[in-house]
């Protein structure tokens, strides 16, 4: 154990330090303009969504940030790229989920939790849409930490993260782009997070150690949550017929799915989906996919096909419901007041 847990930390990338805001004006909400392109988004189905719907329709229109977060241990983090260079080749906008500050495709769990909280914030005042946030391995157990940050059990108070700077603004809470008034970090409320593999080693680290007793419980600060275990992950320490080392719970309302992978996946590999994005029958069969569906894989599509399908299912869906929220909100603001008395 002493010898996984030096691996786990010497892997590991080096926390960015905190250092003093420069004077940033904070954002505005993006102005929506193509009429054809927003109608097109107000008539689909979040649930059924097309390659078309993709390609020709969501990705010219607002479209919300993806965080990944990679795991612990070098060079783990390639896993995770390659997921990204999925989402890329499936339709997501690359200038979307790659780090505006260094074109990173994720972030390290070793990185403050607290300021990715910041950032995830930022990114709602910037895009009126929160970032959906995913994450692998140690990476998955730092998604829920920030849910549990934005859910204040850390701090009551958390800073702006400007994550084209890397600087910490001085300032804990944002212009809510929706409202127009004034919230804090602290209760922000993401749309939708998952993580696969989480727990297990990753639980000998000490910044990690906050967590015990927190992993599996899933707070309000987020709509939609997919937790996916792997049937035998000693990595993460899942056991067939074992729930309390897979299954995460509702703390409140959030909506909580949990998937169980087969034991095929490989822990470490389980992201290495870039080559399915790249294969026209795999790419139509992912397209096609809804949770529980009894359709047969491809053939030679690998193990890593259902949690790659499912997550995109995910992805899609409430890329979908967010684009859809910030066209309504925006419209409805933009109706002039009515005044005076009916006739």
């Amino acid at each position: 154990m002493a010898l996984l847990a030096l691996a786990l930390v010497s892997g590991g990338c080096v926390v960015r330090p905190l250092r003093s805001p420069p004077d940033v004006v904070p954002p505005s909400a993006p102005q929506l303009t193509d009429r054809a392109i927003i109608e097109r988004i107000l008539s689909l189905d979040p649930e059924h969504v097309t390659d078309a719907d993709v390609r020709q329709t969501l990705a010219k229109g607002p479209t919300p940030r993806i965080m990944l977060l990679h795991g612990g241990i070098y060079p783990v983090h390639l896993s995770m790229e390659s997921f990204g260079r999925f989402l890329v080749g499936m339709g997501y906008p690359e200038a979307k989920i790659r780090d505006p500050y260094d074109g990173s495709w994720s972030h390290s769990p070793y990185e403050d939790a607290e300021r990715l909280a910041g950032i995830a914030a930022w990114y709602y005042e910037k895009d009126g849409m929160p970032p959906m946030l995913i994450g692998h391995s140690q990476g998955g157990m730092q998604a829920v930490k920030i849910l549990h940050v934005l859910n204040g059990e850390y701090s009551d108070a958390v800073a702006v993260w400007n994550p084209l700077t890397d600087f910490a603004e001085g300032r804990t809470a944002i212009v809510d782009p929706l409202t127009g008034s004034e919230r804090p970090v602290v209760g922000l409320k993401l749309s939708y997070v998952s993580a696969v593999g989480a727990g297990g080693a990753a639980f000998l680290l000490p910044n990690q150690w906050s967590m015990l007793g927190k992993l599996r419980t899933i707070p309000d600060t987020v709509d939609e949550f997919t937790g996916y275990s792997i049937a035998l992950d000693l990595w993460a320490w899942t056991v067939p017929g074992v729930d309390a080392t897979r299954k995460f719970e509702n703390g409140g309302r959030a909506k909580v799915r949990n998937v169980t992978l087969d034991a095929m996946n490989s822990h470490v590999l389980v992201p290495v989906t870039s080559q399915l994005a790249r294969d026209s029958a795999i790419q139509k069969w992912i397209n096609a996919y809804v949770p529980g569906t009894t359709a047969p894989p491809p053939p030679n599509a690998g193990d890593n096909l259902i949690w790659a399908a499912d997550t995109w299912y995910d992805v899609k869906k409430h890329w979908v419901l967010e684009a859809q929220r910030l066209i309504r909100v925006t419209r409805a603001a933009a109706q002039p007041a009515v005044t005076g008395k009916l006739e």
